[in-house]
């Protein structure tokens, strides 16, 4: 059979790292273990019930049948303006400030190609969510990584960056409730960066994936709850995580005007918007009570007190994450990220995601995800304990 060559482009898309991961993690299932798959990153719960019969209603409307808006339903886009004014007093333009996406990666990965040229220049978090790169690449644009470290709370220091690459830069991408981190921001921080944009003309990208997911009842922020972020920036919000949709593949992105111009500019030739159904599902979970998922976040807080508490009760001195569904995890003195994932995997059959994976800075962590029972995370901790580390 003949094999056709890819285009450069494809060539120059980053290595997915966690591939071998899931590799190995079948391998050791398939060998007959009982694997405790803490690497992942999706939500294990299922979709409220009264979102899913939403769906099912939807789907029967001969109406959905055909070609929705390119741009999403209007019905929708007003859905998500009062969604914002209820939760974070934030005013949005359904018309003008909202753009209707595939799922938050697909965002991620358009924005780099809507504002950036060949050779531009855009800052990104190290650690951070692999398919930054991605978008990156599909851009041909050039990475420059900030450092995120404990010392500040895995926030950026806009202070440390050079004048020669702030002048090149024109995207920066930033990521609270963070993965793989788990840090929040705060509002000092947020108008840190609404400063720093505006004096050095960038474009702001806040991936808000862990929006609902707060612990010790503090609620996350939205980046566009600053005065001015508007003006120099948009947010991505998915339902993957607040309402556990992410099969659905929904989310939007929210912001400055010419922006959510440009990603409905690339959509209009890629997509002819989501199935109306799926659209009238995600007008339900954004307009009914958000009693389930206040539910979710507490029931992710339980588990990493479980999770932590019992780590510490086996000796090893984790710190707490305050939001996202995972913890960052310093690994024990004289291994690395990936000795220490493999080390698990193989002896205690526990997965979890190495560090290093995330970026350079994120050497000497693991990420374990909250997406297990309470009591498969303290089975974790017994046989960690078994290895006798700590």
């Amino acid at each position: 059979m003949k094999r056709f060559e890819t285009s450069n482009i494809l060539k120059q898309l980053p290595t997915q790292f966690f591939a071998s991961l899931v590799q190995k993690v079948n391998q050791a299932i398939a060998d007959g273990h009982d694997v405790i798959n803490l690497g992942q990153g999706n939500p294990d719960l299922p979709t409220p019930i009264h979102i899913v019969k939403r769906l099912r209603s939807a789907a029967e409307q001969h109406s959905n049948h055909g070609y929705p808006p390119f741009r999403g339903k209007p019905e929708l886009k007003q859905a998500v303006t009062e969604f914002y004014q209820r939760e974070y007093g934030v005013h949005l333009d359904p018309k003008t400030e909202v753009a209707i996406l595939f799922g938050g990666k697909a965002g991620l990965g358009e924005l780099p190609q809507c504002l950036l040229n060949p050779g531009d220049t855009m800052l990104v978090p190290d650690p951070g969510y692999p398919d930054y790169w991605s978008g990156a690449a599909l851009a041909k644009a050039h990475m420059e990584m900030i450092p995120l470290t404990a010392n500040n709370k895995f926030l950026p220091q806009y202070e440390e960056i050079p004048m020669d690459i702030i002048k090149k830069a024109k995207l920066l991408i930033l990521n609270y409730p963070n993965n793989p981190t788990g840090a929040i921001a705060n509002l000092d921080f947020f108008k840190k960066t609404v400063d720093f944009a505006s004096q050095n003309d960038i474009c702001v990208v806040h991936d808000f994936a862990y929006s609902a997911i707060g612990f010790d009842n503090k609620k996350p922020i939205s980046f566009l709850q600053t005065p001015g972020a508007k003006n120099i920036g948009v947010e991505i919000y998915t339902m993957s995580k607040t309402y556990n949709m992410a099969g659905w593949r929904i989310a939007f992105a929210v912001g400055n005007p010419s922006v959510i111009e440009a990603i409905n500019l690339i959509q209009d030739h890629l997509y002819v918007s989501l199935f109306g159904a799926v659209q009238d599902a995600a007008i339900e979970a954004l307009s009914s009570s958000q009693e389930s998922t206040n539910q979710l976040n507490a029931t992710y807080e339980k588990r990493r007190n479980v999770l932590i508490s019992s780590l510490h009760d086996i000796g090893w001195e984790v710190q707490s994450p305050p939001g996202s569904f995972f913890a960052w995890l310093k690994v024990p003195t004289g291994y690395t990220s990936e000795s220490f994932a493999d080390l698990l995997l193989e002896q205690a059959h526990i997965a979890v995601a190495p560090g290093i994976g995330f970026g350079k800075h994120g050497e000497g962590y693991i990420r374990v995800g909250l997406l297990t029972t309470e009591e498969r995370l303290r089975e974790a901790a017994h046989r960690i304990a078994k290895l006798d580390i700590f």
